[in-house]
């Protein structure tokens, strides 16, 4: 264990000190170290003594090490009860005798270890060793010789001891423990009322710990609180200055006692509230102790007159009312009554000061003063000690009435409060002069007298609201009887002292609040006013509430001249009574200073919280109110800053503003408060109001309307006001507005009319019930209608629109009679001729559109339609027209609820299924906020479900087609902006409602409304006049008018007119989009489909760009949205391409340009047709897509392409095409497909097939006529489509693809011949395409033809090749160009692609035959021919490529060799002999080329050409080496042995050149080229090593050649025995390195003849 490891430590040290002196404590620390060795715990020690006896016998010697050292030991015994109680006493006397020592450390050690016997299991049970232990540490706090630091700690000590010793009387007694720190004084927050609420929550949780835990008083003691009450009985006597017994002590400082009686009373209250002796002796000694010290009858002498005494006895005294009041009656009593005398008496300031601050302590504390009220005040037979404090305090304050220096105290007082509220303890400067510590400590008492009284007023308050929590006293807020009675003990509790000290407070408070100035002590004192008062009023005191606002409302204005107040008393005076008023002249100036503004402040709030009990004090606050009003709208009047220092300006446009308008918002909110008031709260207010007011005829207006007889004052009120309004005088008729205004609005909104807000079915139910009510509505209304039709003035008419505007606000919904007359109204400010009315009427139209229909009376609902169609086709003001457009979609809102609701036998079957319409709902919903310029409108999914029963009765078809009549004439409107929101939200409303629409309705809005306006659109736009517009005139600059520029895009009538057909087709295309399943089975659709279709093509071929891509885009998101689904018949689909191919051949026969954008447009249209709907194509329709594309491609724009651009369709068609494969279905279009591109490439010769020259000719008499004679034709089918299925005849039937089939093809007829049944030619101009063009398709052609079955690839693989050869062959022209490069790739990997094939499958397909392969590989031999030969290792000027392309060119060069050698030559192929030796000549053709040069021009050849021919010279060696691992089958065998045979010849020829040439130049070098050439060739045949099979075809005697060939399992190097001559000559060549090559090759043919050198001697 530690504490054994340590004790043998201190053990040892303790030898050590003791070696030389003292040599029995040696051994005995010697012996004890051995001792302990056998010893395991703590437990043990204590049984054995010898330990314990060591320590003692080196503290008995005396000296300091040693004493420490054993003193140190015994505490850690002591502490780990190492030490048997037995033992106390010697170790008792032990510490006394070191408490004599003067060592200072041996003192300190003494202490604790006494304060450690208390602490653990040593604790002195019997007197005697209670008394020695505290003897010991009072000796050494009374010894005058002991250091500072030994009598602090032994006041420390004496103090832990005593609470020690009290612990273990708790603990024994079985009682509860007490609350730390509650008898320590609680610190002060920054208000009073912030110390009533904290000194709330800390009273509470003592009462709660009181009421939980404290048992019954008891009398027997146990031995322990036996200890307890004999110490606390001398202690009482130490402090009476007294002797004691027990404690052995002659005398100890009355003042450290004391402070140990207050410490015991205020932290051990269960000891003196259960045990019955100790409360004896709180009763008897320490009372009695108290009353002795706290006299001041005598002159105080000594210890006891000194302020430190006086405050322990005063705190003690307050623990004692505090705690203990309720137990000690007569002796609190007494107290406090000594209290109050003393501050009466002609004593010191501390002294008075000490006292006022216990006043102070009790009247913050809550629940202490609640206390001592219940016990003293309300029992008749004690006094009223609470008063008495109350009064005390008081005349405290009232003393700053004395002349004598009373300004400076007021200022100090000030100064007090603001530094408490800035959260800092005021405190006197030390150096001060007396003079200033006077005026100081003369504010200190003022101030806690001060705080004293603020304390009562917020304990009152708290407790008045306690009192409401728990149900005593109803809330202000609540609507009660005003003269009810307080019941409960807390609510008579807080009535009583109210009644009892309300009038002291309030003359003190005035009289601090009218002295001081400062704003904390002034916002502190107004808080206290406005508790008080709202307590006052909480109880139904109603003489303190009257007077606390009178005295308030004496500091809210202050006038000129005025003086000081006098007493409150004076002014108590009854509400009803005379009283002086605020009479402020304008002419006097009216300074707010800010105590005025706060004391205003504060009675707002009270007004606000007690307006339910203020009753007849109403007439003080409006008094004061009033006076305000008239400061306020007084120019005289400013407010006072408190900063001095701020420039008057500032003062006056910051403070003096900011104030009036806070106070003139706190005085509306006031009056504005009166809608939550209760019924007698209101009445009262009333009654003020009346008694101030001038009974003016606009106030009494706004009151009649509650009156039951209003119909008999109507007329003449209403006759007056009109008579009013014809004034001239523009400000009288104004007020007659007004007031008419409100006089309607108050009858409308009075309760009478409250049972007007009914469903229109229940007043339709209850016509004949309320004739009366009814009648009254429209004599109310009326008027506006007479002032707007009788008035000639302008404002007068403006102002009776704006009334009728209020009135459809507030109260629309309660009208159900008087709409006629409103719409007649509104109806004919269109029809006026002042223009400024317009928009005042179209509000209340906006106003009935969002909020009335659901109130309005059936029959008026199309009348309220045609208003708002009005409204929309004026031209006035064109954001009217568009607003009501939006309103007329809200109104179909409306009825198409009314759609939904009719049951479902009215409804007719059939119509479109709603699962297919989600997608028009989710567009409906997102469309919902974006009418009306962002306006939210009401939709029918947010009515309320009384709505629903509403709409049953309404004609809803009626009420739609009349809607739908409208937007249909708005929708020719020549304001571009109209006509377009009028087309929008037709098609919008179908689009949203169609699921509710049966298939008769329909029917008549595809034939009444949809397509008469598509005819009626297209008429007007190709009427609509080309001319450009100039903007409106702006004004004038240097002579010449200056216009408002417009847009290019629409500067002219017909592109203003494009817009708006844009729009119709993207109506058309969402009702397609949502219904066409359901359309299509109407009877007559294919007419409208036809006449659609009619107008799609006219647009894309003769109208704008826009144009020509809105009705593309119509076709398409048809198309798409329902072919995927199999929802779109063929019919449908094929005129779809029909129109697109059409429309391009009209292009190319007429000259008429389609702008680039359209053609591609339909470009990518066309792709994803195919792309969606490929299970509906055949071939017919792949081949009529194919033409489709070369058309747009025929009459692509050229001028892109001259400029070095890719024409733009060129481009879309490149993005398409990738998807256009074909598919399984489709195979046999691979060939045609390929066809056609291969076509579009440079130099290609095949054809396309084009129109007949009968349909060209159609075309062109077609197109002759131009757009003029197309649009004719269009808008003659529509019109005579349009009559036949108006008039019925013949009766439509259902669809039947058949007949649809034979008629469009009969429509198309007229104009061309069907594409797919026209006989074909030939036309070879479409082959002559742009290279860019070119470059751009090879990549993609490619890649398609990779795509291709194999069949289908074989049969278009010659013209592929032959096509990419072509444009490889463009290099010897141009050089420089991409197309070649791009074709040689595309050759590679069309080669690659093809072998990889055969390896993987192993065999050829037998569908592929053997001629059409030869013809494959005959193209591929003629295509590296014509390339290599021709095209590769050529010189070329210097300037036509960079360094970095020529070394691009080299490498890709390269590649096409080892795609020739590596990937053809090398593999099993299928190609013939015939071919394989063309191909292999064709090497040698480019490898000789270099060495065929004369050597004088040799030198002058470009590296590249030489390189490129030992690239493939060293191709040709490849062929013929046998390297290990290779693969070596029939067709490389065959391989071989034609290249070895080739490659010897050129070996032999370049060798045999060499030579030559060498003996021709003489000494001259040869030429570096030759060198290299030589060198390479000798290199390679060094390395070269042939298959045996390839040694049969060598030159050489057949000796030689049986020899080589029989042995097949060895390569070898007989191909050195054909040039061994050519050899043996360059034996002597010039060259050092070609003798060196030579003598190798000659060691190797020496090797393979086996004439190695031999060994003679062998």
């Amino acid at each position: 264990m530690a504490f054994m490891a340590v004790l043998e430590s201190d053990l040892r040290a303790l030898s050590a000190e003791a070696r030389r002196k003292y040599p029995a404590v040696k051994d005995g620390a010697e012996h004890a170290i051995l001792k302990l060795r056998t010893l395991s715990n703590p437990g043990e020690i204590a049984q054995n003594e010898d330990i314990l006896q060591i320590f003692l016998k080196a503290c008995k010697v005396k000296t300091v090490k040693l004493s420490v050292i054993g003193l140190s030991c015994l505490q850690k015994l002591i502490s780990h009860d190492a030490a048997s109680p037995s033992a106390l006493k010697e170790i008792l006397s032990t510490l006394k005798d070191h408490a004599e020592m003067a060592d200072e450390s041996v003192q300190l050690k003494t202490l604790q270890t006494i304060l450690i016997i208390f602490q653990s299991r040593l604790h002195p049970q019997d007197e005697d060793d209670m008394a020695q232990a505290l003897g010991i540490i009072l000796s050494l706090l009374e010894n005058s010789r002991s250091p500072d630091s030994v009598h602090s700690t032994a006041a420390a000590t004496f103090r832990q001891a005593v609470a020690l010793i009290f612990d273990n009387v708790i603990r024994e007694e079985s009682l509860p423990a007490g609350i730390a720190g509650y008898g320590n004084h609680l610190s002060r927050t920054r208000s009073v009322s912030g110390d009533v609420s904290r000194s709330i929550n800390h009273t509470t949780l003592f009462e709660g710990y009181t009421v939980s835990g404290v048992p019954s008083a008891r009398e027997n003691l146990t031995d322990a609180g036996k200890l307890g009450l004999h110490l606390l009985e001398d202690l009482t006597a130490l402090a009476a200055g007294g002797s004691v017994i027990r404690l052995r002590v002659i005398a100890v400082q009355r003042t450290f006692t004391l402070d140990i009686l207050e410490f015991v009373l205020s932290n051990y209250v269960s000891v003196f509230r259960v045990l019955l002796p100790y409360e004896q002796v709180l009763r008897h000694q320490i009372c009695s102790l108290l009353m002795t010290s706290l006299r001041a009858n005598t002159e105080l002498e000594g210890e006891a007159g000194e302020p430190s005494f006086r405050r322990l006895v005063l705190r003690s005294v307050a623990h004692v009312i505090r705690l203990y009041s309720s137990s000690l009656i007569t002796e609190c009593e007494v107290f406090l009554n000594m209290l109050v005398k003393i501050t009466a008496l002609d004593l010191p300031l501390w002294h008075r000061i000490l006292v006022l601050e216990v006043l102070r302590g009790f009247c913050v504390e809550a629940r202490t003063l609640r206390l001592l009220y219940q016990n003293f005040d309300m029992q008749p037979k004690n006094s009223s000690v609470v008063a008495s404090i109350v009064e005390s305090l008081a005349r405290v304050v009232s003393n700053i009435q004395v002349p004598d220096s009373s300004e400076e105290s007021l200022a100090a007082v000030a100064g007090m409060f603001s530094s408490k509220a800035k959260g800092v303890e005021w405190s006197l400067e030390t150096d001060a002069p007396n003079a200033a510590v006077v005026v100081a400590s003369e504010a200190h008492g003022i101030t806690l007298a001060v705080e004293g009284l603020l304390g009562v007023v917020f304990t009152v308050a708290t407790l008045t609201d306690e009192a409401v929590d728990i149900g005593e006293l109803e809330s202000p807020r609540c609507e009660s009887d005003p003269r009810g009675k307080c019941i409960g003990n807390t609510a008579v509790l807080c009535l009583s002292m109210v009644d009892s000290l309300w009038m002291t407070i309030l003359n003190a408070l005035s009289l601090i609040l009218t002295r001081s100035q400062g704003e904390a002590i002034v916002l502190e004192i107004l808080k206290g006013y406005q508790a008080f008062t709202q307590a006052c009023g909480v109880l139904r005191a109603v003489d303190p509430l009257n007077c606390f606002l009178a005295s308030l409302c004496k500091f809210t204005i202050s006038t000129p001249g005025e003086q000081d107040k006098k007493s409150v008393t004076s002014v108590m005076l009854s509400p009803g009574s005379k009283r002086p008023e605020h009479v402020v002249e304008q002419r006097d100036n009216i300074v707010l200073t800010p105590k005025n503004v706060q004391a205003l402040r504060t009675l707002f709030n009270i007004a606000h919280r007690l307006h339910n009990v203020l009753g007849s004090s109403w007439v003080l606050v409006l008094e004061t109110l009033a006076a305000l009003d008239r400061v306020i709208h007084s120019p005289h009047a400013t407010t006072q800053e408190v900063s001095a220092t701020v420039p008057r300006l500032t003062r006056e446009m910051s403070g003096q503003y900011s104030d009036f308008n806070i106070l003139s918002s706190l005085n509306s909110k006031l009056f504005e408060s009166s809608a939550i008031m209760d019924t007698f709260a209101v009445k009262s207010l009333l009654s003020a109001l009346r008694m101030l007011s001038n009974q003016c005829m606009r106030g009494s207006l706004s009151s009649f309307g509650q009156s039951p007889g209003v119909e008999p004052l109507w007329d003449h009120i209403v006759g007056h006001l009109l008579e009013l309004a014809d004034v001239a005088k523009s400000h009288v008729q104004s007020i007659a507005l007004d007031a008419l205004d409100q006089s309607i609005c108050v009858v409308l909104g009075s309760e009478r009319f409250q049972s007007g807000d009914l469903s229109r079915q229940q007043l339709d139910k209850t016509v004949t019930i309320d004739t009366e009510l009814r009648t009254f509505e429209w004599d109310v209304i009326s008027p506006l209608k007479v002032l707007y039709m009788s008035s000639q003035i302008l404002d007068v008419r403006a102002g009776a629109l704006r009334i009728l505007l209020h009135v459809l606000e507030r109260h629309g919904e309660k009208l159900y009679c008087s709409w006629p007359g409103i719409l007649e109204i509104l109806r004919s400010v269109v029809d006026a001729s002042e223009k400024d009315l317009i928009p005042l009427g179209f509000q209340s139209v906006r106003v009935v559109m969002n909020d009335g229909l659901s109130t309005m009376p059936t029959d008026c609902l199309d009348i309220c339609m045609e208003v708002t169609g009005a409204y929309s086709a004026q031209k006035s003001d064109i954001n009217i027209s568009l607003t009501a457009i939006s309103l007329l979609w809200t109104a179909t809102d409306f009825i198409a609820r009314g759609l939904s609701c009719l049951p479902t036998e009215d409804r007719e079957a059939g119509g479109p299924p709603i699962v297919e319409l989600q997608l028009a709902q989710k567009e409906h919903e997102t469309l919902g906020e974006q009418r009306n310029g962002g306006q939210t409108i009401t939709t029918t999914d947010e009515l309320p479900e009384r709505d629903s029963l509403m709409v049953n009765k309404i004609d809803c078809d009626r009420l739609l087609f009349l809607v739908f009549s409208m937007l249909q004439k708005l929708g020719a409107d020549e304001r571009p902006e109209v006509r377009n929101s009028a087309i929008r939200t037709l098609f919008q409303i179908l689009s949203s409602h169609g699921q509710k629409l049966s298939r008769v309705k329909w029917e008549d809005c595809l034939w009444k409304y949809v397509f008469p306006i598509v005819d009626s659109v297209a008429h007007l736009a190709a009427s609509s006049s080309r001319d450009e517009w100039q903007g409106q005139e702006l004004g004038i600059r240097g002579g010449k008018a200056v216009h408002m520029l417009i847009h290019h895009s629409r500067n002219t009538a017909q592109k203003q007119w494009d817009e708006t057909i844009v729009l119709v087709f993207n109506g058309i295309s969402r009702l397609l989009r949502t219904f066409f399943p359901f359309l299509q089975s109407l009877s007559k659709f294919w007419i409208g489909w036809e006449s659609l279709i009619l107008f799609v093509r006219s647009s894309i071929a003769g109208g704008s760009k826009e144009v020509a891509l809105a009705a593309i885009n119509c076709l398409q998101t048809t198309v798409l949205s329902h072919c995927s689904k199999g929802n779109l018949p063929m019919p449908y689909f094929k005129s779809v391409f029909d129109v697109y191919e059409l429309v391009l051949q009209m292009s190319l026969n007429c000259e008429n340009t389609i702008p680039s954008k359209v053609k591609q447009e339909i470009l990518h249209s066309l792709g994803d047709l195919y792309v969606q709907a490929q299970i509906m194509f055949d071939n017919d329709m792949y081949l009529q897509l194919l033409h489709i594309l070369h058309l747009a491609i025929s009459i692509s724009d050229s001028m892109e392409a001259d400029s070095g651009n890719i024409p733009a369709v060129q481009r879309t068609m490149l993005e398409v095409l990738p998807a256009l494969h074909p598919n399984e279905r489709l195979s046999p279009m691979w060939s045609h497909l390929l066809r056609q591109l291969l076509c579009y490439l440079p130099g290609s010769e095949a054809s396309l097939p084009v129109k007949a020259k009968g349909n060209e000719q159609a075309g062109s008499i077609l197109c002759s006529s131009g757009n003029q004679h197309e649009s004719s034709i269009l808008e003659t089918h529509n019109a005579k489509d349009l009559r036949t299925a108006l008039n019925g005849s013949p009766k439509a039937e259902k669809f039947d693809s058949s007949i649809v089939a034979s008629g469009i093809s009969c429509k198309i007829s007229k104009m061309q011949v069907s594409p797919s049944s026209a006989p074909m030619t030939y036309d070879s101009t479409a082959s002559n395409s742009n290279h860019l063009f070119g470059e751009k398709l090879i990549p993609v052609l490619v890649d398609l033809f990779l795509l291709a079955p194999r069949v289908e690839k074989w049969k278009a693989f010659p013209e592929v090749i032959q096509s990419l050869g072509r444009c490889m062959a463009t290099r010897r022209d141009t050089a420089d160009g991409s197309l070649w490069r791009l074709a040689v790739e595309g050759f590679n990997r069309v080669l690659v692609d093809d072998v990889n094939s055969l390896h993987f499958d192993h065999k050829i397909d037998p569908s592929i035959s053997k001629p059409m392969r030869t013809r494959c590989w005959k193209e591929v031999a003629d295509v590296y021919e014509i390339f290599l030969v021709g095209s590769c290792g050529r010189a070329l000027p210097s300037d036509v490529l960079s360094y970095p392309t020529l070394r691009a060119d080299e490498t890709l060069e390269t590649t096409v060799l080892n795609v020739l050698c590596d990937q053809i030559l090398k593999s099993s192929v299928d190609a013939p002999n015939e071919i394989l030796q063309r191909l292999i000549s064709t090497l040698d053709r480019c490898a000789s080329r270099t060495v065929c040069l004369p050597v004088e021009s040799v030198g002058l050849l470009p590296f590249h050409c030489s390189r490129f021919s030992l690239a493939c010279l060293q191709k040709i060696f490849s062929l013929c080496s046998c390297d290990p691992g290779t693969d070596w089958h029939s067709t490389r065998t065959e391989v071989g042995k034609c290249a070895i045979t080739v490659l010897m010849n050129r070996c032999e020829f370049m060798l045999q050149r060499f030579l030559i040439d060498e003996n021709v130049l003489g000494e001259a070098p040869v030429p570096s080229v030759r060198v290299v050439e030589v060198v390479f060739v000798l290199q390679e045949l060094a390395r070269l090593v042939i298959h045996p099979a390839m040694a049969s075809v060598l030159p050489l005697p057949a000796y030689v050649r049986e020899r080589a060939s029989q042995d097949k399992d060895r390569e070898g190097c007989a191909h050195l025995l054909v040039i061994f001559p050519s050899l043996c000559e360059l034996v002597v060549s010039r060259e050092a390195r070609v003798r060196e090559l030579v003598q190798v090759l000659l060691r190797l043919i020496t090797r393979e003849l086996g004439l190695q050198k031999l060994n003679l001697s062998g």
